[in-house]
């Protein structure tokens, strides 16, 4: 048996480990559409873009590391077509490889603002060539407009009011991550923003882009309002890399739609953010767009490949750091569940809140409280038949 992976990112390296680690010996390679060697997402919006880190030092494995693994990485070559039945990649350079199980680990395009190809001084932030475009645009005195009031715009946001460069956060939500975290969260973290001397100007999605001469100038707001920029980075959101998927016999729905195995089509699977699989313990499809699922689920791909035949069932999670906030969430938000703090106190910065809808619990959040937070995971719902381990 030989095995394929596409995509050369987080989950993709994780297969090949959890692929190793489980005695398996047979060939393996790896296709990337970047020429980088694996290297880590999440230090992109924070440390590379700060300046704190080399880019040298998002790789996720040493040089020595991945030789041990005795796979073959083919780089900066992406896929462009599928032919599930016969399992068989092509590439943009002409390549056709065929396996035994093709694992589909390609990850997520940032969504863009119509007119915004080819403008100077946009950008967005997925890899790190984006990460270092963007830092070398930042100069003090600059206008910077970050669009997207999620996670990686708030995080964005933090990283660039850090530098000391004047910065605007604009988005729908009436606050960073309120449809998500609900008002309590997320009024703290827009306090947290504002006091730190970030700009909010939320409640209004925006519409796109206004520039002069061939660069970017405005951002402009439904309301017809336009926020002045030297630089936007927009970062309203991510679609599942699916598009070279048409045609190939693969269900691609908002990710790739895979079984409880994690199973596209017989002898292809996915893995991390492009995956949409049908999770038992929750009984519906799921996509998770985050660094601890990638490794999780692509540690239950490999299991399946080499015959473990087990449903991935893990408890949602995912973290992000803005300032001095430490943010851990497990379960499933929502803005219209209740809310307790049920350790530490708001106003000392430190404390867990558990969400419930219905009576039941449905998701916990530990702000600068981590191993609290974890320890309540528990108490979400229908958490015993979950695969995530206390």
């Amino acid at each position: 048996m030989n095995v394929l992976v596409v995509g050369a990112s987080a989950a993709g390296l994780a297969t090949v480990e959890a692929l190793r680690r489980k005695g398996y010996d047979g060939r393996v390679t790896v296709l990337g559409a970047e020429a980088h060697l694996p290297y880590d997402r999440p230090p992109l919006s924070k440390q590379v873009l700060a300046g704190s880190w080399a880019p040298s030092q998002t790789s996720l494995r040493t040089p020595d590391a991945l030789s041990a693994l005795d796979t073959e990485f083919v780089l900066g070559d992406p896929a462009v077509r599928l032919d599930a039945r016969a399992r068989t990649v092509h590439t943009a350079q002409g390549r056709a490889l065929t396996a035994d199980a093709v694992v589909l680990a390609t990850g997520l395009r940032p969504r863009t603002l119509p007119g915004q190809d080819g403008l100077a001084g946009v950008h967005v932030l997925r890899t790190l060539d984006d990460a270092l475009a963007l830092r070398a645009d930042l100069a003090p005195g600059k206008r910077v407009v970050v669009v997207g009031d999620g996670v990686l715009g708030a995080e964005i946001a933090a990283t660039v009011c850090g530098l000391g460069v004047p910065v605007t956060l604009a988005g729908p939500q009436p606050a960073p991550l309120a449809y998500q975290f609900g008002p309590l969260a997320a009024g703290l973290l827009a306090d947290l923003h504002i006091g730190r001397g970030v700009d909010l100007r939320l409640g209004s999605a925006v519409t796109g882009l206004s520039s002069s001469d061939g660069r970017v100038n405005g951002v402009r707001l439904e309301t017809d309002e336009v926020l002045p920029a030297d630089v936007v980075v927009v970062a309203f959101g991510a679609a599942p890399a699916t598009e070279w998927l048409a045609g190939s016999g693969v269900l691609c729905d908002n990710g790739v739609v895979c079984d409880s195995r994690c199973r596209a089509a017989d002898g292809i699977y996915a893995a991390g953010d492009v995956a949409r699989w049908h999770h038992e313990g929750l009984d519906e499809l799921l996509r998770l767009e985050n660094r601890t699922n990638a490794t999780e689920q692509a540690a239950a791909v490999a299991g399946n490949i080499l015959g473990e035949d087990r449903p991935y069932t893990p408890v949602p999670y995912f973290w992000t750091n803005q300032f001095d906030a430490r943010i851990h969430v497990h379960g499933t938000l929502s803005a219209d569940a209740e809310v307790s703090i049920v350790e530490g106190e708001v106003a000392a910065g430190r404390f867990v809140a558990r969400y419930h809808r219905r009576g039941e619990v449905v998701g916990v959040l530990g702000w600068n409280m981590p191993k609290q937070a974890r320890q309540r995971r528990q108490e979400i719902a229908g958490a015993a038949v979950f695969a995530g381990k206390p």
